[in-house]
């Protein structure tokens, strides 16, 4: 007697023959990642609820968007808003991944399409920042530093800045009892200098027609100096400007260090040499307008041939550089910031090009 047999399909799709079927059928084949995530997407896109979802999310896309586009339009009449809002303004980007994770779980479509657009915009403001532009060559190294009033170790500060490999070396915040520890810690590396109130310059090459500026303040914390440098003379600035405040009654007191700006601004405009290097604590980054003065009429360092931001204050998390190294008729070719020291800044120094002509 003969028994016939009819293959019966399996659950999975298969074929009998075996816990498989004929062809293996019954293994669960994976899905690409990528399928699978253009898969999602598709879902939300057929989903009604996907351009409903997330609204508020969308709005503060395109305040923060708006708020990098027409930050010089916030006024600085009520605290010094705008001010204060130019200070911390790479730092509005930080909003975008936080946007991004935050659409992703509502899963919002409409949220993700406008996020694009603070993205695009600080891309635009600050994208070119990240890029590294230092090159080679340059004649002189210059370093500033605010080395704090109550740095508890003068002697260590001052020996790193003179392994810098630094020609010139400007020091800000200098407390009287202090100078001799630094004069003496630095005579071995700088032949010239001069210490004009709380500020104070060190030089390789000579030093003459040095003088205080005036600032506006009532005391001396700015200075003026030609340095002869092998490839001819250079006017260095060294200044100081007041510090600034964030104050809950009062916003962003800063309204002396702005009166303070002007008066640089006015001693760098009479300046008879045409190259000019401007080394200090601002109390201010190159987006505040306050400092319309001093950054109209030079170009940092950094922005012209740094890497990244090159953020200087606060030294245990630097969040804005406040201490800058400005140029006028000199070509940078290298910024960069210096290893931390007994200060609450971060020492900074950049490598120019003076044999070079250069029109501002």
């Amino acid at each position: 007697m003969t028994q016939e047999y009819t293959a019966q399909p399996m659950a999975n799709g298969g074929e009998g023959g075996g816990p498989y079927g004929a062809e293996g059928a019954g293994q669960a084949r994976p899905v690409p990642r990528g399928r699978a995530l253009l898969d999602r997407l598709d879902r939300w896109r057929k989903d009604p609820g996907t351009w409903r979802r997330g609204i508020v999310l969308a709005v503060f896309a395109v305040a923060t968007a708006l708020l990098m586009i027409l930050h010089a339009q916030i006024p600085n009449k009520i605290g010094n808003l705008g001010s204060l809002t130019e200070t911390f303004l790479p730092w509005l980007g930080l909003f975008v991944p936080l946007l991004l994770v935050l659409a992703l779980v509502r899963r919002s479509g409409t949220a993700l399409v406008a996020l694009l657009l603070p993205a695009i915009v600080w891309a635009n403001l600050f994208g070119g920042l990240l890029t590294d532009k230092s090159g080679g060559g340059g004649d002189l190294v210059v370093a500033t530093h605010n080395v704090n009033a109550d740095n508890p170790d003068p002697k260590g500060t001052a020996a790193d800045l003179a392994e810098s490999g630094a020609d010139i070396v400007a020091l800000e915040e200098l407390k009287a009892s202090a100078v001799p520890v630094y004069e003496a810690a630095l005579a071995g590396t700088y032949k010239y200098h001069s210490v004009q109130g709380t500020v104070g310059l060190w030089s390789k090459y000579p030093l003459s027609a040095t003088k205080p500026v005036d600032i506006r303040l009532g005391w001396v914390r700015a200075m003026r100096s030609t340095v002869t440098t092998p490839w001819g003379e250079v006017g260095v600035y060294v200044a100081h400007l007041p510090s600034v405040r964030v104050k809950l009654h009062a916003g962003f007191t800063a309204s002396q260090r702005d009166k303070s700006a002007d008066a640089l601004g006015e001693a760098i405009a009479d300046e008879r040499l045409p190259r000019v290097i401007l080394l200090g604590d601002l109390n201010g980054t190159m987006n505040d307008r306050s400092l319309n003065a001093v950054t109209s009429q030079m170009r940092s360092t950094q922005g012209a041939a740094g890497h990244g931001y090159g953020f200087s204050w606060p030294a245990a998390f630097p969040l804005a550089r406040i201490d800058q190294i400005m140029v006028k008729g000199v070509e940078p070719t290298s910024s960069w910031t210096l290893p931390r020291t007994g200060s609450d800044h971060l020492p900074i120094a950049a490598r120019v090009e003076l044999t070079k002509d250069t029109a501002q």
